[in-house]
């Protein structure tokens, strides 16, 4: 009874401390983020499950928005993971265009960074009509200067995403962190339960 007693022990302690480690490795390292729609392909597809470095920009005390340590800033082109501003309950996965001091203008869907057309190798269009600025800020927008402590993202599917040409920056003590690689991918509206993986993207870096 006693040898029982102190196995059941063991095994109740070891999954207290696998839960603290969890705890640990989910507040500070590394975040598991699962890709709910469209707005990021094709570099990112519905149903891929991936991993944030929460220590690329900041270093926050848990569960607060009081940051410890600041790592690094966010540049153009690195995909982030952050809190939905309109709701902040909820993470969003976008592309940093542009950071704080910079000039942001979008005319006919080209995209200029103080007023310099940038190199856009992740956009996408699957709209050709251009939608004029009064209508929508989709294809027109700005010029605006993006303020202190903030960033303006844009999801790589520039025709179906909502970003920050709608509801505007990001700031930077919203950061989760920056996406590092895929390490599942479900396709659940494949042909055949055989294809229901993407075994092709696992383990792809995002970029």
């Amino acid at each position: 009874m006693e040898k029982s007693k102190s196995r059941f022990r063991e095994y109740f302690e070891s999954l207290i401390i696998a839960a603290i480690i969890a705890f640990f490795v989910r507040s500070f390292f590394i975040q598991a983020f699962k890709i709910p729609s469209g707005s990021m392909e094709p570099t990112l597809l519905i149903g891929d499950h991936l991993l944030v470095n929460r220590l690329s920009y900041v270093v926050k005390v848990p569960f607060s928005d009081i940051i410890l340590l600041n790592l690094g800033s966010p540049k153009r082109g690195d995909v982030i993971v952050f809190r939905y501003p309109m709701d902040r309950s909820k993470d969003f996965i976008k592309r940093v265009i542009a950071t704080e001091g910079e000039t942001v203008e979008i005319r006919n869907k080209i995209i200029y960074v103080n007023g310099k057309k940038i190199d856009d190798p992740w956009g996408v269009y699957l709209d050709e009509e251009i939608v004029p600025k009064f209508l929508s800020p989709k294809d027109n927008l700005g010029p605006i200067k993006v303020p202190k402590d903030c960033i303006f993202a844009m999801g790589d599917n520039r025709d179906r995403s909502l970003d920050s040409r709608f509801w505007g920056f990001v700031r930077r003590d919203d950061l989760v962190g920056k996406a590092l690689v895929l390490y599942f991918s479900w396709n659940g509206r494949a042909d055949s339960p055989v294809n229901y993986v993407r075994w092709e993207r696992l383990g792809k870096l995002i970029r």
